[in-house]
């Protein structure tokens, strides 16, 4: 059951990240204001997948806020169809994501209390969602070539009514409660967790102009949807691969090495994507998604699920989700958003690069810091 939660929102995911700018682009919104949409965006993920958090492992009420979230968010995304105008836009993407910013995080939750003593085999199950974002990004770029990028709203809200109606079977976990208080405060104050979440900050900072602007990027230099399609599904698939080899990689190589070298190879990808222009090229770039989101992903739940006690575990995983998807998005969404207007989207990557490449040597110089 677990598995399919991740097909259906990763494959939601699938039409929604590739797109849903594009889609904006092409109703006539500036750069800055699609970049002022995806970082009001993010901003909801810095602070309501910790107010969720809190609410759930305080009252134990995890299963219940994630199907709530799950129906409330799919009804607002029903007003995405009545209006093309920013402001609309504006206020609906905040209700919005009001309650689809903790799905993902709730979701990781239950995943890893459910593996219980086999957390490493996380990534065999994540898999299922790249495996689904594979399929739908190629679909989908054919199917905006044949009829128009507007059909996206249909299908994503189409994706969300399944999530939610598969979100009632998931299994209720019970979260155990910690005799100590404070232990959320206890997260925040520990020098390896800070150290930690500001180089993933910086990270998803530097990601934020791929995720923002690299569909427009590739469109502006003459590729059309379909290609855009195998871009994004060849980076889903180089992730499946190290997925399901999840339990191998971290048997032999810690998960802070891991981060360390996840950090520097996502600064040789936006290197890479402000020199590049050819098809073949774009295309072996996009490989690199393997070790910059697959391999990071996997290390920075496990990382973080290390450090968090037990009975803090939403709040935990809420907690990295915030500060990353969240706060390092959203702050990369505004940059870039301006930085589009007043330049080029080359120089977003080039910028994204040296982002990242400080994050990966904050962190090297700081690795197994402890108070």
């Amino acid at each position: 059951m677990i598995s399919s939660q991740y097909f259906i929102y990763f494959g939601t995911l699938g039409i929604f990240l590739p797109y849903f700018n594009l889609y904006c682009y092409h109703i006539g919104l500036s750069g800055f204001q699609i970049g002022a949409l995806s970082a009001v965006r993010s901003v909801t993920l810095v602070f309501f997948p910790l107010i969720w958090g809190k609410v759930a492992d305080r009252y134990q009420a995890r299963k219940r806020i994630y199907i709530l979230c799950n129906f409330i968010c799919t009804g607002i995304w029903i007003f995405y169809f009545h209006t093309t105008s920013f402001w609309p836009m504006l206020v609906i993407t905040i209700c919005y994501g009001m309650f689809y910013a903790p799905i993902i995080s709730f979701l990781e939750a239950f995943t890893l209390d459910i593996l219980g003593k086999e957390k490493k085999n996380y990534g065999k199950i994540r898999a299922w969602g790249s495996i689904s974002f594979i399929l739908i990004v190629i679909i989908q770029g054919y199917l905006i070539d044949i009829y128009s990028i507007n059909i996206i709203l249909g299908l994503i809200l189409t994706g969300s009514i399944l999530l939610s109606l598969v979100s009632v079977k998931i299994p209720d976990t019970r979260i155990k409660k910690e005799k100590n208080a404070g232990t959320d405060k206890k997260i925040l104050t520990n020098k390896r967790v800070i150290i930690f979440l500001f180089c993933s900050f910086l990270m998803l900072v530097s990601h934020s102009a791929y995720y923002g602007f690299f569909s427009i990027h590739i469109e502006n230099m003459g590729y059309n949807n379909s290609f855009i399609g195998i871009a994004w599904a060849l980076a889903a698939f180089a992730e499946i691969f190290v997925m399901i080899k999840s339990d191998f990689i971290f048997k032999r190589f810690s998960m802070e090495n891991v981060l360390t070298f996840s950090f520097f190879m996502a600064s040789i990808r936006w290197f890479l994507l402000f020199f590049i222009q050819s098809p073949a090229a774009i295309l072996l770039s996009q490989l690199l998604h393997a070790v910059t989101y697959g391999a990071f992903h996997m290390a920075s739940i496990l990382y973080m699920d290390s450090l968090t006690p037990e009975g803090s575990k939403t709040m935990g995983q809420a907690i990295n989700n915030a500060l990353t998807y969240g706060l390092g998005l959203m702050t990369g969404f505004f940059i870039n958003g301006y930085l589009y207007e007043k330049t080029d989207s080359f120089t977003l990557f080039i910028i994204s690069g040296f982002i990242a490449l400080a994050a990966g040597i904050i962190f090297k110089c700081n690795k197994g810091s402890t108070l």
